[in-house]
């Protein structure tokens, strides 16, 4: 049975740096069994890609792409904390937040982009809870942020 790290790589991508916090946190904190995942944002090497509302200036593709982005880096933190990706026992809730022009109401759709690589790399124990929420803005004008909480031995 493939291990999540070789999931990734069977999908074409590599795990990112973990990211530097973009304001006063932590990528994760640990407790017990659980780490929690900071929000994190679709960055790559350091960028956004891009930036703006879903529904106006970034289309619901493009965005569930960028969902799927948030997710990796996420998974890359959980790497950071725990040191090895088959330690990961369930991927318990998974929420998004899409910047949402006024009128749109798919951010579900959107957020399957996290849902979908989460489900990827850890298989059944990728299935989890979540949350899909619109919102009017997020840090740095990204289209979207995803947070994560896992449970690990």
């Amino acid at each position: 049975m493939a291990t999540p790290e070789e999931r990734i790589a069977e999908l074409g991508l590599a795990l990112p740096d973990l990211a530097a916090p973009v304001a006063a946190y932590v990528p994760t904190v640990r407790t017990g069994d659980h780490v929690y995942v900071s929000g994190q944002l679709p960055f790559v090497e350091g960028e956004l890609p891009a930036t703006g509302k879903v529904g106006a200036e970034i289309d619901p593709e493009t965005a569930q792409e960028l969902a799927a982005r948030c997710a990796l880096n996420g998974i890359a933190a959980v790497r950071a904390e725990l040191g090895d990706l088959a330690r990961v026992t369930r991927v318990v809730k998974l929420v998004g937040f899409v910047a949402s022009s006024p009128d749109f109401t798919g951010q579900p759709g959107v957020i399957n982009g996290a849902s979908e690589l989460v489900g990827k790399v850890f298989g059944d124990a990728g299935v989890h809870a979540r949350s899909a929420v619109g919102v009017a803005a997020l840090p740095l004008n990204a289209p979207v942020e995803v947070e994560m909480i896992v449970e690990a031995r």
